[in-house]
């Protein structure tokens, strides 16, 4: 294999991504769900969590959603396995936090719209009063897209400073112009 090569060298970015999507629902469900317990997964959607019967339905359902990040996160060993695999692996610190974020933010962008804005499955913090709600809500959407921002940046950062490394002449060439 090549080093200079950038197929061989590539950093697998959907690995990341997915790494940081699954980071973002553990997250989410293991500090908002269980330690802080502002919300479950179907509070507002007639399950409060104010009976016992609606705390287990509201477990089983957070259950669902931790599999379902738990899948993202084998998913991206998987990839990230098969590549590091590879001999000359070409690997940045900037590549990898910037797609966790890119996941991360993606996690929050989705969820917060989805769950949050069309379903109404439950809100970010129900401890407050209803009407601060959405303020909770408008905030978790701030807080995904500035990972967003901040992961596409870092990305696009790592991915020249692996073209310099890789490719040194070509990167002083480009300069130079």
């Amino acid at each position: 294999m090549n080093e200079s090569d950038p197929k061989e060298a590539g950093f697998p970015t959907g690995a990341g991504i997915l790494l940081g999507l699954g980071l973002g629902g553990f997250f989410d469900g293991i500090v908002l769900h269980q330690l802080l317990q502002w919300h479950h997964m179907l509070t507002s959607a007639g399950y409060p969590a104010d009976s016992v019967e609606n705390l287990k339905i509201n477990t089983l359902w957070d259950g669902i959603f931790h599999v379902s990040t738990y899948v993202f996160v084998v998913l991206a060993l998987v990839v990230l396995w098969r590549h590091a695999r590879r001999m000359h692996f070409v690997w940045s610190t900037k590549l990898i936090v910037g797609t966790l974020l890119l996941g991360f933010g993606l996690f929050n962008v989705v969820e917060g719209i989805v769950d949050h804005h069309l379903l109404g499955l439950h809100h970010v913090n129900e401890t407050v009063p209803r009407e601060q709600w959405i303020y909770w809500d408008i905030g978790f959407l701030v807080w995904g897209a500035a990972m967003l921002v901040i992961g596409g940046l870092l990305l696009k950062a790592g991915r020249q400073a692996t073209r310099d490394r890789v490719d040194p002449a070509r990167s002083a060439a480009a300069t130079a112009r």
